[in-house]
C-alpha cells in the first residue's frame, strides 16, 4: 500500500443492488465504529464551534447522510444543550433512506430526501449549515471541488467536513479492528480501504484551494481525522 497516493480502488459500498439485509448491517457497525472512536463527536464539534452563542432554530443538511447515524448523534446532542435544530438527510441510495427512516423514529426533527445532492434545490430547503462526514473519500477530486464549491455557496452560516486522514497506522489499526469484531464483509473490506481513499492535510488544502475557499480551519482529530470548518457569509 503506497500511502503517499489516494486510492481510487472503488468500495464495494459504492456497488449498486447490495442486498438490504447486509446494507443495513453494514450501517449499524459503522454507527457503532464512529460511536466508539469519536467520528460523531468530531462533526458535532464542528457544528458547535459555527453555532456559539446562537440560540435560534438552524437547519443542518447532511450530505450523504448513509445511515442516519450522524444526524442522530446530533440530534441527541442538540435535546442534551436546547439547540432547536431541523435535520435533514440526503442520500442516493433508496435502501439507505428507508433504513435512515427507520432507525430515526423517534426523532421527529430528522427527515430524509433521496436524491443526488445536485439536484437539490438548496433555495427551498434553506440550511445554515451544510455537513459531510465520511462522503468525500468516496469522490474523486474534481467532485470533491464541486461539492466544497456547493457546500460554500448554499450552507447560509458554513460548513463542516469530518473525513478519514490516510495514514498506515490508521489502516492498519482499522484493518485489524474490523476483522476481528465485524461481522459485515462490507465493513471487513470498505474499512481500510476508506482510509487508503483519505486524504493528507496537504490535499485538503490543495482542494479547498482549487474551490476557491480560503477562510476554511482544518484541524486534525483523534482517530485519524480531518475537521474542516468554514464560515460562510460573514456569519
Amino acid at each position: 500500500m503506497n500511502f503517499s497516493i489516494r486510492s481510487y480502488q472503488q468500495e464495494l459500498l459504492d456497488a449498486e443492488h447490495i442486498p438490504y439485509n447486509d446494507l443495513a448491517q453494514n450501517l449499524r457497525e459503522l454507527d457503532v465504529i464512529n460511536r466508539l472512536l469519536g467520528g460523531h463527536a468530531i462533526t458535532i464539534k464542528g457544528i458547535s464551534s459555527l453555532t456559539k452563542n446562537l440560540n435560534q432554530p438552524i437547519t443542518i443538511l447532511d450530505l450523504g447522510s448513509g445511515g442516519g447515524d450522524t444526524l442522530r448523534a446530533i440530534a441527541r446532542w442538540a435535546r442534551k444543550v436546547n439547540k432547536k435544530l431541523n435535520l435533514i438527510g440526503v442520500d442516493l441510495k433508496p435502501e439507505c433512506i428507508d433504513f435512515a427512516r427507520k432507525e430515526s423514529a423517534d426523532f421527529p426533527e430528522i427527515s430524509f430526501i433521496q436524491s443526488d445532492y445536485r439536484a437539490i434545490d438548496a433555495s427551498q430547503l434553506q440550511p445554515d449549515i451544510i455537513i459531510s462526514s465520511l462522503f468525500c473519500h468516496h469522490l474523486q477530486q474534481q467532485q470533491i471541488v464541486e461539492l466544497l464549491q456547493w457546500m460554500n455557496e448554499n450552507g447560509k452560516m458554513g460548513f463542516v467536513i469530518n473525513d478519514l486522514h490516510r495514514h498506515p497506522l490508521a489502516y492498519h489499526s482499522i484493518h485489524l479492528l474490523t476483522m476481528l469484531f465485524s461481522k459485515s464483509y462490507l465493513v471487513k473490506n470498505d474499512a481500510k480501504l476508506s482510509v487508503a481513499r483519505g486524504f493528507k492535510l496537504s490535499e485538503w488544502k490543495e482542494l479547498l484551494k482549487k474551490a476557491g475557499i480560503s477562510n476554511a480551519n482544518i484541524s486534525w482529530e483523534w482517530a485519524f481525522r480531518h475537521l474542516i470548518t468554514v464560515r460562510t457569509h460573514g456569519f
